[in-house]
């Protein structure tokens, strides 16, 4: 069961990282507010691609627990 709340606990990271990646992008060179510091979108576009791998990966882990726990009520039940 922990195998479960530790791969969405990193599904709802790589979805905040994905949030505050766009959200970098989105202002970059149109945002008129407070100074900011410089953006490269090739360094938006990697954390984007470590986003998409780790979720993937947490995602996977989520499926594997999930198919543990069934086999275990199997085996029980």
């Amino acid at each position: 069961m922990q195998a479960i709340y530790t791969a969405m606990g990193g599904l709802q990271k790589s979805e905040d990282q994905v949030d505050r990646t766009a959200s970098l992008v989105a202002r970059s060179p149109f945002f008129t507010g407070a100074q900011q510091d410089e953006i490269t979108l090739s360094d938006q576009a990697v954390s984007l691609l470590a986003a998409k791998s780790n979720y993937r990966a947490n995602l996977d882990s989520f499926k594997v627990a999930d198919e543990m726990q069934k086999s275990t009520i199997s085996l029980v039940g």
